[in-house]
């Protein structure tokens, strides 16, 4: 995150949390004549479960309550000069990653970062997520581990798994998932 973005979610992260909801992170893009300002919201880890024992996931509705009581925030505190567009939205599945907690809660899964300076001869890589040593977030890429410094990660963002999900074609002659989701439906006989 930039320096403002990060400014600015350490000013709304309390007034976010207080809705039930936490703010994950901040984009804060910069252009001639308007900015724009993304803030990614999630229900808070500890609060994950439903009343339904589903999981519980950020509606529109948190969203839309966000946006009015942080568009509210920043017009008082008004720490951003000229125009500017606020997007209030959920993570997504292909999540972006913040802070080094987020590298520890997903650990195991695939991730696509890119750096603010070339380390090792990249500037772009994308592998599994091992872990957080330190400062340091080490992903297994080829088999090998690659530990990159935290302060050094520009964005990075998890990359799903759409054949696990069941939403990306299979190869011919490979089996189709068999968790029983997503399969056709049967032709009905008239």
């Amino acid at each position: 995150m930039s320096d403002k973005a990060v400014q600015i979610a350490a000013m709304l992260a309390p007034t976010i949390r207080s809705l039930g909801v936490e703010l994950l992170g901040a984009e804060y893009l910069p252009s001639p004549g308007s900015a724009v300002l993304r803030l990614y919201i999630d229900v808070p880890a500890d609060d994950a479960g439903g009343a339904d024992g589903e999981p519980r996931l950020v509606t529109i509705e948190d969203c839309e309550a966000v946006s009015r009581e942080v568009s509210a925030q920043l017009d008082v505190e008004d720490p951003i000069s000229g125009n500017y567009t606020l997007e209030v939205s959920s993570p997504g599945i292909d999540r972006p990653l913040f802070a080094l907690e987020h590298y520890v809660r997903f650990a195991g899964e695939t991730a696509k970062v890119g750096l603010k300076l070339p380390h090792e001869g990249r500037r772009r890589l994308q592998g599994e997520i091992v872990g957080v040593e330190g400062a340091q977030v080490v992903f297994a890429i080829d088999g090998a581990r690659f530990s990159v410094p935290f302060s050094n990660i520009d964005k990075a963002r998890l990359v799903p798994d759409w054949a696990a999900l069941g939403l990306a074609p299979t190869k011919p002659g490979k089996p189709k998932p068999k968790d029983g989701k997503n399969k056709p439906a049967k032709p009905k006989a008239s």
